[in-house]
């Protein structure tokens, strides 16, 4: 089954560079909206959040490596010139999809905690939970990294080309440099952390503090000298030896030190889990379950926009939106409860999308908003306590699609922008334990994301594949954006799926939602004129600039279809 070709459509409005301000909160700071189109490919094709990226994958397509090579490739760049979202130092989720075997598989490259990690690991001595940025800027905020593992896994399970061949691209990057981007240089100024690590200061910022002009030619010799070690010695090198020594090191040395070990890293494995699938319409949607919740919100908050009528709303008007931020609430809200490590809490995945747990969740709709849900009680669901953590700041997705039709959709995060601030040999440490629950017990009930030795900590990356009537994928997405991930998965999917915009007017389109809290609405867009249907509705209104950045393919007459989200520096590149 095709997705009907339909015309393309731009919004847009706003260049690249110009800074908004971002509400406490929110993910990375939002630096402006460039007009995107979208582009067709016959072969292969690479949709990424930076061009010099999205040339690399390209690169290794042409190679005649795989998709999986390709992300390999890409993500090995984006950790050079998106330091800000994601490297060697985060972790990920990956989804694969094999032509051949007509086979799905995902693949889960959390970052865990350190084996020594206490319930009150974020608890100070007055036994209150720790300000959110003391937590971050510090060496309790870093997991351990699990990128490296994951893009090996996907290499050995489905890659073509030699290992040492992926590296290339990124080498050559590093080593003669990369022009500094608008948006890169704009995060740098807008961060007021990074520069007092002093080898963060030395390699993105001026002897005088200030980070370097757009278009400077920028040299990562330490990141270069880390990828050749790791493309000849493989990622026990990571794991193993003087990296891991490293690593730990800067943890420890830190002024608030972790407790990260070299037996964290010798025993950290990516995980291959079973995909979250579910239906909606005539489509079947996969993604990511947990530790992610992203496959959960996504189908659950399909599952309620059908049964509650939303295909059939007119597009982009005030009924269609409350329908789409109430499902988001109820959604959220067991997202909040339930949502954890499989393997230290019990999830219960398959009450939480049975079509009458989802119909009665549905009943709970009405005209006006609920502005907040409380968790519902599914089959199979644990006795727990809702206690949120912060969310995943600095994020990227990228997808991709080779010539035999095998398919990763991939997002990676170092947590908040430029994670804990901590720069080992050219990669910036993530601080993913702060997407853990600061408090142990919430009312008197333990909190499923608690801190636990060894644990992963929830996410909302939400890498997802949307399948047809004949089995195959129509379409490929994925986002970062913290909290409001799911949102913007499910805002493009349904731009896309019910409302007939071409993918990239789709991915255009205002962002829009609700994670449990306020009903947000992107600033300074056609969505401001429903601002009075809403509210007399009973939605308390949140106007903020988005940065979400879907990197979509759909499945086209003769080949592939790629759009990039117009609010970060993506590209599509493809033959």
């Amino acid at each position: 089954m095709h997705i009907a070709a339909f015309a393309l459509g731009a919004l847009l409005l706003l260049s690249t560079g110009a800074a908004f301000a971002q509400p406490i909160g929110e993910p990375e700071r939002a630096t402006g909206i460039a007009q995107r189109e979208a582009a067709f490919a016959r072969r292969h094709l690479v949709v990424a959040a930076h061009p010099l990226a999205a040339d690399a994958g390209l690169e290794i397509l042409r190679a005649g490596g795989s998709a999986a090579d390709a992300a390999v490739a890409v993500q090995l760049v984006l950790g050079l010139v998106e330091p800000q979202s994601s490297g060697l130092g985060g972790g990920g989720f990956a989804l694969h999809w094999s032509a051949a075997e007509a086979r799905l598989r995902s693949y889960d490259g959390r970052e865990t905690a350190p084996a020594t990690a206490k319930p009150d690991h974020f608890i100070d001595l007055h036994h209150r939970p720790l300000e959110f940025f003391d937590a971050v800027l510090s060496g309790r905020s870093v997991g351990v990294p699990g990128v490296p593992r994951l893009l090996e896994m996907l290499h050995a399970r489905h890659g073509t080309l030699p290992w040492a061949r992926l590296f290339a691209p990124a080498v050559a990057l590093a080593e003669s440099g990369f022009a500094v981007s608008p948006r890169l240089h704009a995060l740098l100024a807008w961060d007021k952390h990074l520069r007092k690590d002093p080898a963060a200061r030395q390699l993105y910022y001026g002897a005088d503090g200030a980070p370097h002009p757009v278009g400077t030619l920028l040299v990562n010799a330490a990141y270069a000298q880390t990828l050749r070690r790791l493309a000849s010695d493989g990622m026990d090198a990571f794991y193993h030896g003087e990296i891991a020594r490293d690593i730990v090191q800067a943890v420890r040395a830190h002024p608030r030190p972790g407790t990260l070990g070299l037996s964290d890293l010798a025993e950290y494995a990516a995980l291959e889990r079973a995909p979250v699938c579910g239906p909606y319409r005539v489509y079947q949607v996969c993604g990511m379950g947990p530790p992610s919740a992203g496959a959960v919100l996504v189908l659950q908050m399909l599952g309620l926009l059908e049964r509650s009528g939303f295909p059939a709303k007119p597009a982009a008007s005030a009924e269609a939106l409350h329908l789409f931020a109430e499902a988001g609430r109820l959604a959220y809200a067991d997202r909040n409860q339930y949502i954890a490590d499989p393997a230290f809490v019990p999830q219960p995945v398959e009450g939480l999308l049975d079509p009458a747990y989802l119909a009665a969740r549905a009943g709970l709709i009405g005209d006006r908003s609920m502005i907040s849900a409380e968790p519902g009680m599914p089959r199979g669901a644990p006795h727990l306590s809702a206690a949120d953590g912060p969310v995943e700041h600095g994020t990227t997705h990228f997808s991709i699609v080779d010539a035999k039709g095998d398919t990763v959709t991939m997002t990676t995060s170092v947590e908040n922008a430029f994670g804990s601030r901590i720069l080992v040999r050219g990669f910036l440490l993530n601080n993913q334990l702060t997407d853990f629950a600061f408090d142990a017990r919430v009312r008197g009930a333990p909190a499923a994301n608690r801190v636990e030795g060894g644990k992963r900590p929830r996410s909302t990356m939400a890498p997802t594949m949307v399948f047809g009537a004949d089995g195959a994928p129509v379409l490929v997405l994925g986002s970062p954006g913290g909290r409001g991930i799911a949102n913007f998965v499910m805002k493009a999917m349904v731009a896309r799926l019910d409302w007939g915009y071409g993918l990239q007017q789709a991915l255009d389109a205002p962002n829009f939602g609700s994670t449990n809290g306020p009903t947000v609405i992107e600033r300074g867009t056609a969505y401001d004129a429903l601002a009075d249907a809403l509210e007399a509705r009973g939605h308390v209104l949140n106007f903020v600039p988005q940065t979400s950045g879907v990197h979509a393919i759909e499945r086209a007459v003769g080949g592939w279809r790629g759009a990039a989200d117009p609010r970060r520096e993506g590209v599509v590149r493809g033959d």
